[in-house]
C-alpha cells in the first residue's frame, strides 16, 4: 500500500462526509438548544486536535451569545474546581473522535458525578463510552477514519459545532449547504499549489497565525504538519506573533494567514511584513490581499461559517510535506489513533 493512502483518500473524501454531518447538526438542533437553555456556562473539552476544534467550537458559542470555556480534558479532570467554581450551572461539551480517549472518557464521568451538569458529546463512534454516557450524543460514524492523523473526523465535527453554535444564536443555516461543494473546490483547485508550498526546497518552518475562531483551526494546521510530516511547525494568535515569535521567521519559512474578515486590515499588514523579511506567505480567508499565495473563500459566506473551509487546502500540505520528507502520513512517528492511560 502506497505512504498515506489512507489519509489521500479522508482528506478527499470530506464534501461527502461534510453532508453527512449536515444533516446529523440539523436533527440534533432541537436537543441542543432545550439543554443549552438549562445552562449558565458551557465547558468544551478534547484533547489533541478535539481540544483545538473546542477552541474554536467555544469561540462560537461565545458570538452566538453563550458564556462557553474550552479547556484540554485532562485540566478539567485534574482541576475541576478552577474550571468549575460552584453556583453556576454547567453544560460539558466533550469532543472525541474515538470516544474512548481516557482523559476525556475520564473528565465527563467526573463531571457528571461531582459537577452535576449535562453533557453533550460530539464523537465519529456512536457505540463508544463517551456516547454511551451523554444526555445527548452526536455521532457521524462516517467521519471515522483508518489513519492517525485526523482530517475529515475533525473537520466533520467542526462542521456540527459551528452548526449547532449558529443555530443556537437564531442565525440563518441555509447558506451552510454549500460548504460540501465548496470544499470540493478548494481541495481540487489547491492540490498542486500545496505540493509546490510544501516541497519547496529550504523551507523547514511552518507558522499558523489565526485569530478568534481561526485560531483554534490555526492549531490544527499547525498539528497536521507537525504530526504527519516531523517538521517545525507552530501556531499563534495572529497579531501575537510580532511579539518575538516573529524573530524565528525568514527565508525558510512559510507564514500561513487565516484572515479573519473582522481583523483583515491588521492582520495583512502583518503579513506583508513577513513578506517582506523574506518569508513565503500564504493567506486564506474571506478577504484577499495582494500576495504570491492567497485562497480566496466565498465573501458572501456568513463568518460563523467559514473557520471549517480553511482546512482541506492546508491538510493537502500537511500531507504533501510528509511525502516529501519520507514520512507516512498514514502513521506518524511515535502516535496512536487512540490514547489510553491507566494512571489518570
Amino acid at each position: 500500500m502506497p505512504a498515506g493512502e489512507h489519509t489521500l483518500t479522508e482528506i478527499m473524501s470530506q464534501p461527502e462526509v461534510w453532508r453527512e454531518a449536515l444533516a446529523v447538526a440539523d436533527a440534533v438542533a432541537s436537543a441542543f438548544r432545550r439543554l443549552l437553555a438549562h445552562a449558565e456556562q458551557v465547558i468544551v473539552t478534547g484533547c489533541g486536535s478535539t481540544y483545538y476544534l473546542a477552541l474554536t467550537a467555544a469561540r462560537l458559542l461565545r458570538h452566538s451569545g453563550c458564556d462557553a470555556l474550552a479547556c484540554p480534558a485532562s485540566e478539567l479532570l485534574l482541576y475541576p474546581a478552577a474550571i468549575c467554581p460552584p453556583g453556576r450551572r454547567y453544560l460539558l461539551l466533550a469532543i472525541s473522535r474515538s470516544g474512548t480517549t481516557s482523559e476525556t472518557v475520564r473528565a465527563q464521568e467526573e463531571f457528571k458525578a461531582q459537577i452535576g451538569g449535562a453533557a453533550i458529546t460530539i464523537t465519529c463512534d456512536s457505540g463508544s463510552p463517551l456516547a454511551a454516557n451523554a444526555d445527548l450524543a452526536i455521532a457521524i460514524d462516517a467521519a471515522q477514519e483508518q489513519s492517525v492523523a485526523q482530517t475529515r473526523s475533525f473537520s466533520s465535527m467542526a462542521l456540527i459545532a459551528q452548526q449547532l453554535a449558529a443555530g443556537s444564536g437564531g442565525q440563518r443555516l441555509r447558506e451552510s449547504q454549500r460548504l460540501p461543494a465548496l470544499c470540493r473546490e478548494l481541495l481540487e483547485s489547491q492540490a498542486e499549489r500545496m505540493q509546490t508550498l510544501a516541497q519547496a526546497d529550504g523551507r523547514g518552518k511552518f507558522f499558523f497565525l489565526g485569530a478568534d475562531a481561526l485560531y483554534g483551526i490555526a492549531c490544527e494546521a499547525m498539528l497536521k504538519v507537525k504530526e504527519m510530516s516531523l517538521s517545525y511547525s507552530e501556531a499563534y494568535h495572529s497579531l501575537e506573533f510580532r511579539h518575538g515569535p516573529m524573530s524565528m521567521a525568514g527565508a525558510d519559512s512559510l507564514v500561513i494567514g487565516l484572515i479573519s474578515p473582522s481583523a483583515a486590515r491588521p492582520e495583512f499588514q502583518l503579513m506583508s511584513e513577513m513578506a517582506g523579511v523574506g518569508a513565503a506567505v500564504l493567506t486564506i480567508g474571506q478577504a484577499t490581499g495582494d500576495f504570491a499565495h492567497t485562497i480566496a473563500l466565498p465573501a458572501s459566506l456568513p463568518a460563523w461559517s467559514a473557520p471549517v473551509l480553511h482546512l482541506p487546502a492546508l491538510q493537502l500540505l500537511a500531507y504533501y510535506r510528509a511525502l516529501h520528507r519520507g514520512c507516512d502520513p498514514d502513521s506518524p512517528h511515535q502516535l496512536s489513533a487512540v490514547i489510553s492511560l491507566t494512571d489518570i
